[in-house]
């Protein structure tokens, strides 16, 4: 393994100077429905511009073309927009996109690109996505580095103080890196993510294609509070895989001894289409400079995820978007972007 002593992956929360996305165009991940999602992805991409500048991968001058008059529709300040011709294969930039490190004290800034295979080989090609991260390295001159195994940035989530939250259902699956067992993956995720404890959750919720993407059901908000789903009807077939995560949750213990503080988010209702349940999730919010985009699902719950989370935010504004159309898609604004922190 590389030495990458000095680096870590900061918090979310943690000061950005972009942050990145790659412009959805792959109509097979919202079948019949991609032309509804774009108003909904320009309003997100308007509210992280209001804090930071945001970095967006296009094909080509074409779909360049096609994005601007999105922004421009919603009243975006397009000043803070930066097109890079990268072409992907899709738009999930959390799970394809560049792993930013840093090392504060020495003021430095690396990359490291994992290996992507879309979720355990389910939509490919996926080669294009694959890449970004070194793409992005050698525009920018950034070190990086390629621990060679598979890991997506939606199956993991930071304190900023030392410690990793994940899922057994993804880490663990046959599909991503099946010659490694438990121990082992914790050695790639204390080095190449500069963590010291990882936390282990179980099952992700039910439609969710990533196979138990930690950023749909658990987040910190702060070095020692983690916000986390639980679902009220009992009758739900997410009711007892959220009620174990919590009890998990009350068991952990961080670094210094501390238990969480474990703050419950509700979900929302079922969102179906086309007889199909969709990882539906107030905890696929994302963290920008400025705001904190939630997820809303035309639901009696918004207003109540939304308060939640505001309090868990006070320095910043928390921004509700409709997501009942993105979530088609199977993610939703964290699984579409990736944070670029300052050094």
């Amino acid at each position: 393994m590389d030495n990458l002593k000095g680096f870590h992956f900061p918090a979310e929360w943690a000061p950005h100077t972009a942050t990145w996305l790659s412009w959805p165009h792959k109509e097979e991940s919202w079948p019949g429905k991609i032309g509804m999602i774009y108003n909904r992805y320009a309003e997100f991409i308007k509210e992280l511009a209001k804090g930071e500048l945001v970095c967006i991968n296009v094909a080509n001058d074409q779909m360049k073309a096609f994005a601007l008059q999105h922004l421009q529709e919603v009243g975006a300040d397009v000043s803070k927009v930066e097109f890079y011709n990268f072409p992907t294969n899709d738009a999930w930039c959390r799970d394809h996109g560049p792993a930013f490190l840093v090392n504060y004290e020495e003021k430095k800034k690396i990359i490291v690109d994992w290996g992507y295979n879309a979720w355990g080989g389910k939509y490919p090609p996926f080669d294009l996505d694959d890449v970004i991260p070194t793409r992005i390295a050698e525009q920018f001159g950034l070190p990086v580095y390629h621990p060679g195994i598979v890991m997506e940035g939606g199956s993991v989530d930071f304190n900023g103080k030392g410690t990793v939250l994940t899922t057994t259902a993804c880490l663990l699956n046959e599909n991503r890196n099946p010659h490694l067992n438990q121990d082992q993956i914790e050695a790639y995720l204390r080095n190449y993510y500069g963590v010291e404890q990882v936390l282990w959750l179980g099952d992700g919720i039910i439609g969710d294609d990533t196979d138990g993407h930690i950023d749909d059901i658990t987040r910190f908000v702060n070095e020692d509070t983690v916000v986390t789903v639980v679902e009220e009807n009992k009758a739900d077939e997410n009711y007892h895989i959220l009620q174990e995560n919590l009890d998990t949750l009350k068991t952990m213990r961080l670094l210094n001894g501390k238990q969480l503080n474990i703050v419950e988010l509700p979900m929302p209702d079922p969102v179906i289409w086309e007889d199909q349940r969709l990882p539906a999730s107030y905890a696929n919010f994302y963290i920008g400079n400025a705001a904190v985009v939630v997820p809303t699902y035309r639901c009696d719950k918004d207003d109540k995820a939304l308060d939640i989370i505001q309090q868990c935010f006070p320095d910043r504004k928390v921004v509700g978007i409709d997501s009942t159309d993105i979530i088609w898609g199977l993610g939703s604004f964290h699984c579409l972007s990736q944070q670029e922190p300052t050094v």
